[in-house]
Formats: C-alpha cells, structure tokens, sequence
C-alpha cells in the first residue's frame, strides 16, 4: 500500500517532543566561549570613537571585536555572491567601517568565558557618533524613491507603466482605493543562532539555525576566502523559517569572526530584541488598486501600484505579485516605487509579496462585487483565467473553480448576505468574506543518495532541510514507496552542506524538488537489484522478465504467483554486497548540470519541455467568519475555510498544518501584527514578544482544510507543489471583506486594531 499521502506522524515527532531533536543554540562544543554583540543607539551616522576599557577589564573577557580590530572580510559583491548562487540578508559585512544605517546594526561583539559575562562587558561598550538626521517616515520619503526596473530575483518590475489610465477613463464602472500593510517582524520560535569552530586557518564547521546550509557555506567561504569545501555547516532542525533564515545576516559572520579571533569554539545566538532590528521584516506597503469593469463585471483594466521601502539590500516587497497572476483582464498595469529609510534591510516572509498583496487585490476586488451587487464569487469565476497572463501559457494544473465550490459548499456561503449588518449573535455583527489565493509553483535541482545496506536498512541523503515542514517525513514516505521498503526502515539524513546538495528551503519548492530525486534515486536502486535477482542463477526469479515481476515489503515477486519471492537481503547476501547506493539528480533546468557525479533521473527531458509549455502556480480559496463587537470594536474571527489546489498532497497531516500555521499567520497580519518605530530616532517601538503581539490559543478557532488533491503531472513524477507559503495568501483580505459584511465599514489599513473600526 502506498505511503505518499497518508496522514501518517512525524518520523521526527518523537525527538522533538522529549526535546531529543537538537537546535543550533544547543550544540555546546569543548572549551566553548560565548559572543554578544554590540548595537548601534543611532540609525544614521557614523562612529566617532568606540571606548572598550570598562568592557575588556571586566571579568571573563576573551576579546572586543570593532571595526578596528576585526578581521578583514571580502568586501561585499552582489554580483560575484550572485555567481556563487548564493544571497546575504543585508548588504552590509559587519565590523568593517564606522558606517551605520540603522538602529541596532551591530557595531561591535564581545567574546567571554560565559553568556552573562559577555552580555554584561557588551553594555559597558561606550560608543560616540556624529548623527544624522534618520529617514524614517514612507511617505516622507517616497517622493525622492526609485523605481526599480526589476524585482530581486529577476522578472521585470514595472509592467505596463501608464498604459491603464485611458482604459480606466473609458470604463463604464471604475474603482480606485489605497490599501496599506504594515511593517511584519519575523519572530519564530527559534532565535537565529550560531556555533562556529576553526580546524586550523581554512577549516570551519557551523551549527547553524538556517534555511539553507549550502548558501551559508557559500557566503562564509566567499567573505573569509575560503574553499567551500573546507566549510561544513549543520542545520539538523530548524524552530521556524519563514525567510528571515534563508540567507546569512551579520550575526552568522560575527560568530564565525569571533571564533576566528578566540581560537575556539563560539556560541553567537541573538535575543529576541535582535529579532526585531537585526534579521529584517516585511516592509510597510502603500498600494493603490484601480479597477475597470464592464457593467455586468468583467474586468477591462487592472491597475496596481505599489509603494514601499528598502536599504542595503535589492529585494523589496514584491506585493503586485497576486494581481500579475489572477483574473482575465485585457490589461494590467502594476508598478513600483521604493524609498530607502533608515530601518535595516527588508526580506522575505512567509509568502513575499503574495500576501500583502492579496490584501489589497483581494480587497478591491470585494468592494467591486459590492458595487455591482455581485457575488464575490461569481465575479471571481467571471473573470477566471486558465491562462498565466503575463507569459500567456496555460497553467500545468489548475482547479481554482473547484476552491471556490468546495469551500463555498464547506462553508455555508450560500448563508451569506449580500448587505452588510443584517446578522447579529448577542452584541456581536457577523459577516462572511472570502478570497482567492494563489503562489507560484516552484521547482530546482536536487541530489539525492539513497544506500541500502545488508540489513535491509535506508539511508536518504541531501543537504535539504526541515525547517518545520514534515520533510523528514514525506521524504521517507517517497523512498518507501519507490524502495518497496516499510518506512521503519528508513532513515533520513538531511541538514548538512556536507552530503548532496539541494536549494535553499523557501519559496515551498523543497517538495516539488527533493521529492522527484528521491523517487529517482530510489528507482534506480530497486532496478539494480531487480537486475541482480532475474539474474541471479540462485534466485527464484532467474529468468523472469521485468514486466513479470512486482515489489513489495523489501523484496520481489512474480505477480503471477506470489509464492516466488526474493528479499533484497537475500540478494545482497547471495552477491556479496554490504551496501547497495543509487545517486540522482532531477535537473528541470536545462540550463544546469547536476553538480555530483550521479546520474540525471529519466524523467528530466520531458520535465524541461514542459517549464516551456506551462505556467506552475497553486491555487486556493479562503473563507472567514468574524463576529465583532460593535461597541469594542474588537474582531473574533470564529472560524476559517481554506481550500488549497496545490497538486498531490504528500502527507495529509503534515500538509494540514501547514495551511494550518499560514492561516494564522494571517490572523496576525490582519489583526494584530505591526512593528512600529519612534519618528524620531528609527528605533522599534515593538521590542519584544510583549509589545509585538502574535496570534495565541484563544486568538484562533477553527480552520477547517480542505485539499483537491489532484496531482500536477507536468511538475514532476510525483505531482506535488509545496504548500507552505500559500496558507497565508488571501486570508487577510477575507477576514477584511467578512468584516465589511458584519459592519459595512471597509478596513483598508493592516492591521485592523479596535481604533479602526470605533
């Protein structure tokens, strides 16, 4: 019986529960010391003088790093780090100058026997500045911003610029709202952490909290002229990354630096403080979106602009991202303008620009159907397109249609009315809304070792990660069905830049990706030794042909007669073979070669056709409950529907909480989630958990999932697409649009606190 999709438990629960599963900050190495950095008090200036005297005389103290003193780094290359295919958080290589750009930017780090001991010296650290004036207001600075002619990770940013403002004049119904999302701070469970150690001058091993163990490899290598292969970094479990672990920040460079200076092991792991200055945040958005429509509501233009902010760094909020991707418009004009302030670099976060942008989007098209006194839905589904409309291909697989029923149907939105405040429970407005959801179908190249060993145990091996996702699990449940091996047997070897590499764990493309090469690798093992046994003249299979013969439970039979049968232990025994291994990687690009000597599964030919035939993208449908009270002005969303088309679902338990978790995720971006920062000098407001709330227990009730769970044949063999950064998309947008229906007041502003609504 297959394994791919059922709801089977973590292989990796176990660990985690009894706190067996270790984490970065755990690993304590022999004759470890313990850095603490110093921060900046200032967001724009430079460092006059740095007085360490009170710091270096205080008990314990290894060594002060500055700028004065610290090792010399490469000096930052986009373009060369661009090469090496790898990115850094921020362009900034830390201890190198006296620049400073942002409050809490890391100035100076102090090495010491124990944690306390450096936290302590770290304060007595005494810095002068000549400060300048911070840029810190968005709209303040946008008029001097840019418009950036293309997004961090390649396509064009500015489609269509002005093209809309003719057929928007000439549209018989137009619309045209401004939308704004706040600064998100990154905050999981897990601070971003380091232990790095030095064998010798040009070897170096990290344990690393990190989305990508080979990218950090990578940017250590380049910044301290190393050969990659002298840096091993170990990332075993991950306790959250939703994009700010994705590429190395200057934490990860100071630890190495100051186990460099130290001569020994150093542990560098930043406080929750930190979280909010230091690893960068999902950047404040001001987007205007324009519609025209048809009387009857087709759309005849879309317009999106989209304002925000970066600094050091080219990646900014890409939140026109939605409004590329849904709706059969004859054109659509989405630009963007961004300014540079004072806060630090922006980055990833859970659905970069998707789920911003799905507010506003999503929002618009709300208030449109609102207008027409349309269904939400039956407006979406007249402006439905099976067609990517920008590279104009067809979709691989595309059941968006099929959301909006079977969550309409889940829901009970046929309850809904169309006039806002026409149902109360007690003092409480209730409303329904709903939202489409859509996010790219990602997909890159991955190695994967799979070994067979005489005992008739598994090893699956790649340097990918789990960073809370399940991949232990689903990797495991696609090599027992590839092997014909019970998943007892399997183990999971993944975490490491030292075993077969694999892309960073963002984007939801660990799936799609990892999963083809084990599938292949296993393949190709149980070919090998289906090879050994037909020929095999000891073998009760000698002679059959392939066609005749099936697999199951670690060994073959002739499907005709399962009397004849032969173990894989038993054809390893009788031909000598301690260890059997098969080596594959899956290579959708063209472009690329597989970077091991192993072989490039079958299957990849056909899969390159199809990157040029079809457009990859998921879809969904969310829907909201809220009940709010209209003399607080609090929301309680009481129950959420989410309907995901994201190909074929691997693990059902693992994948249910993954839309799970991006559910409430946005809940925190709708109700609560807001970093905010003094006008005056750019430092958060917001510093910890304390201030910068999250969704807790009674913040969250039901979300009820639902997957079609059709697989997508053209993305691989196996037809899944992840599903870890689509649970969030749309949902802030419905529980805005359900909101209006309760009180007929419509929240433009994330997030939506009871000043609001009052």
């Amino acid at each position: 019986m297959a394994e791919i999709g059922k709801p089977i438990n973590r292989i990796d629960g176990r660990l985690k529960v009894t706190g067996a599963a270790k984490y970065a900050a755990e690993f304590n190495q022999p004759q470890m010391a313990y850095a603490f950095p110093v921060r900046s008090t200032i967001a724009n200036g430079t460092i006059r003088k740095l007085d360490t005297s009170q710091a270096q005389a205080s008990p314990g103290v290894i060594s002060i790093l500055t700028h004065e003193n610290a090792p010399r780094l490469k000096p930052f290359s986009r373009e060369q780090l661009r090469t090496l295919g790898t990115n850094v958080g921020e362009d900034l290589v830390v201890l190198q100058d006296i620049r400073v750009h942002y409050f809490g930017q890391f100035i100076a780090c102090v090495v010491a026997e124990t944690y306390e001991q450096a936290r302590h010296a770290a304060n007595l650290v005494e810095a002068e500045y000549a400060e300048e004036k911070p840029k810190i207001d968005l709209s303040e600075e946008l008029p001097n911003g840019l418009r950036p002619e293309k997004k961090a990770y390649g396509p064009e940013a500015q489609l269509n610029t002005g093209k809309a403002a003719e057929p928007l004049r000439a549209a018989p119904i137009k619309f045209e709202q401004i939308y704004k999302t706040s600064y998100e701070t990154h905050n999981p469970m897990e601070p971003n952490g380091s232990v790095a150690w030095w064998d010798g001058a040009d070897k170096l091993t990290i344990q690393e909290s990190t989305q990508g163990v080979l990218t950090e490899r990578a940017v250590i290598a380049y910044y301290f002229d190393l050969k990659p292969e002298n840096v091993r970094v170990v990332s075993r479990f991950t306790g959250g990354g939703f994009g700010n672990k994705a590429f190395p920040w200057t934490s990860n460079v100071l630890a190495v630096m100051a186990a460099k200076v130290a001569k020994r092991p150093v542990k560098l792991v930043i406080t929750r403080q930190m979280m909010q200055t230091n690893v960068g945040r999902r950047g404040e958005t001001v987007q205007t979106v324009a519609l025209g429509a048809e009387k009857n509501g087709r759309l005849t233009v879309m317009r999106h602009h989209n304002e925000t902010y970066a600094k050091l760094t080219n990646f900014f909020e890409p939140s026109g991202e939605t409004s590329e991707i849904l709706y059969n418009t004859p054109l659509r004009e989405i630009t963007y303008k961004v300014a540079e302030l004072n806060l630090g670099a922006p980055t990833y976060m859970r659905a970069p620009g998707e789920s911003p942008g799905s507010f506003a989007a999503e929002s618009a098209m709300d208030e449109l159907a609102y207008e027409l006194k349309i269904d939400p839905i039956n407006l979406r589904v007249m402006n439905h397109t099976t067609v990517h409309p920008q590279k104009k291909l067809p979709f691989s697989s595309e059941y968006l249609k099929e959301c909006y029923r079977t969550g309409a149907a889940k829901f009970g939105w046929a309850r809904r009315k169309i006039e806002p405040r026409q149902v109360r429970n007690g003092r409480y407005l209730v409303g329904y809304g709903m939202a489409a959801a859509t996010y790219p179908g990602e997909r890159g190249t991955a190695t994967v070792r799979i070994q067979m060993t005489a005992d008739g145990g598994v090893k699956v091996l790649c340097a990918t990660h789990d960073i809370g996702t399940g991949t232990y699990t689903i990797l495991a449940q696609t090599a027992a069905d590839a092997l014909g091996v019970p998943i007892g047997k399997i183990t999971v070897e993944i975490g490491d830049s030292n075993l077969p590499p694999a892309p960073l764990s963002s984007g939801a493309r660990t799936a799609a990706t990892v999963g083809p090469a084990v599938q292949a690798a296993g393949e190709a093992l149980r070919r090998d030794l289906l090879h050994l046994t037909l020929a095999g003249k000891q073998s009760k299979l000698n002679g059959k042909k392939a066609d005749e013969i099936d697999f199951s439970n670690a060994k073959f039979f002739v499907r005709s007669d399962a009397s004849k049968t032969d173990s894989y232990i038993d054809i390893m025994r009788r031909n000598d073979r301690t260890m059997m291994e098969s080596c594959m990687t899956t290579v959708p690009d063209a472009a690329k070669s597989p970077s091991e000597s192993c072989l490039i599964a079958p299957t990849s030919r056909e899969e390159n056709k199809n990157e040029e035939k079809y457009a990859f993208h998921s879809f969904g449908a969310q829907f909201a409950e809220v009940w709010v009270d209209e003399d607080l002005g609090t929301i309680r969303v009481k129950r959420i529907t989410s309907v995901q088309d994201v190909g074929r679902i691997m693990n059902e338990k693992t994948a249910r909480s993954q839309i799970i978790g991006g559910v409430i995720f946005g809940i925190g971006s709708a109700l609560m989630e807001e970093s905010q920062f003094d006008k005056r000098w750019a430092n958060p407001v917001t510093r910890t958990l304390a201030d910068y709330h999250v969704p807790v227990n009674l913040d969250v009730t039901e979300i009820d999932v639902h997957f079609i769970g059709k697989p997508d044949p053209r993305i691989s063999p196996i037809g899944a697409r992840g599903v870890g950064e689509i649970g969030i998309v749309g949902i802030s947008a419905a529980i805005a649009n359900a909101v209006f229906n309760a009180t007929g007041k419509r929240l433009r502003d994330l997030p939506f606190t009871p000043d609001k609504l009052i």
